[in-house]
């Protein structure tokens, strides 16, 4: 991507001197894989593979929950991000995970991510924040904004041509769709969805708001929890991490792209954020680090309804 050379090599450029300098121990990024359309993570520690950082519109993994790896470790990382990347890492920052001084941000702009067809991947076409919500530097022009608003940066047209943001609105349609159904109905359809489940655990380990130290699924405690792929254990671990991540996911939908199964996680994730919403007011997850998530403060007047 031709508005992206420049970007590229400012990357390598500053990767390179933040490594040769000390100032950071290691750098996430991403770089070109085995075919043109795929841009998978990378870390890096030695100043001299710098060159292997690549950053275009197949660059979709979201790099912050791959900070965990070091976060009983005080030395620093840079890490590149795109909007939504930023917000993880904002999740991270309020879930105290990390520190600031373990982490050093860099801003992209986001060109909008695409499938190996080419068209735009839906949950940047569904994306209220394709810009960094946080970041110590920025390359490529682009704004850092903890507001809701349109591409900023280099690929700011570029972005908007293929329609980054352009359903932002429609982000609930689904959810509105499956609210129309009976109890009954909704209950065979997440039935079926649930029975679709391998238990791969994908959409946990790519998650950065399922970051507890100790999963209980991965527990060695007999009568817990079954890791079978049964009906039963299906729906108990889709539920747990539902509510494990409820007014805590930061809408990046890496959870759904990558289950091998297409099971439409991100349909609970947003029911979930709008009854937080209907509850507690508008928040958005991952947006300002200085915001406590309304299910993780207590007021007097919070509803209790259920009391």
């Amino acid at each position: 991507m031709k508005e992206l050379h420049n970007v590229n090599v400012a990357m390598r450029t500053l990767a390179r001197e933040l490594l040769e300098s000390g100032t950071v121990a290691g750098v996430y990024g991403w770089k070109k894989g085995s075919r043109p359309t795929l841009t998978s993570p990378l870390y890096i520690q030695d100043a001299a593979k710098a060159d292997r950082l690549a950053y275009d519109q197949y660059a979709v993994s979201n790099l912050s929950a791959l900070l965990l790896d070091h976060r009983n470790n005080d030395k620093k990382r840079a890490i590149f991000v795109k909007g939504c990347d930023s917000r993880g890492v904002v999740r991270l920052l309020q879930d105290q995970q990390i520190t600031p001084e373990q982490v050093l941000v860099i801003g992209l702009p986001c060109p909008g991510m695409v499938d190996e067809a080419g068209s735009l991947l839906t949950k940047c076409a569904e994306c209220r924040f394709p810009n960094p919500v946080m970041a110590d530097q920025v390359l490529g022009g682009v704004e850092v904004s903890k507001q809701p608003s349109a591409p900023t940066g280099v690929t700011a047209e570029a972005a908007r041509k293929v329609g980054v943001g352009s359903r932002a609105g429609e982000r609930m349609a689904q959810v509105a769709q499956l609210e129309g159904k009976t109890a009954a109905e909704k209950e065979a359809y997440w039935a079926e969805q649930h029975d679709k489940c391998i238990r791969c655990y994908a959409c946990r380990n790519v998650c950065p708001a399922c970051n507890c130290r100790d999963c209980i699924f991965d527990t060695e405690k007999k009568g817990w929890v079954s890791k079978a792929a049964t009906s039963s254990a299906n729906a108990f671990f889709a539920i747990t991490r539902a509510m494990h991540v409820a007014g805590r996911c930061v809408d990046c939908g890496e959870c759904e792209r990558v289950c091998p199964m297409d099971i439409p996680i991100m349909t609970v994730n947003r029911k979930l954020q709008q009854d937080i919403e209907a509850l507690f007011g508008p928040y958005d997850a991952g947006v300002d680090e200085t915001v406590v998530p309304p299910l993780g403060r207590y007021q007097t007047d919070d509803p209790e309804e259920f009391l």
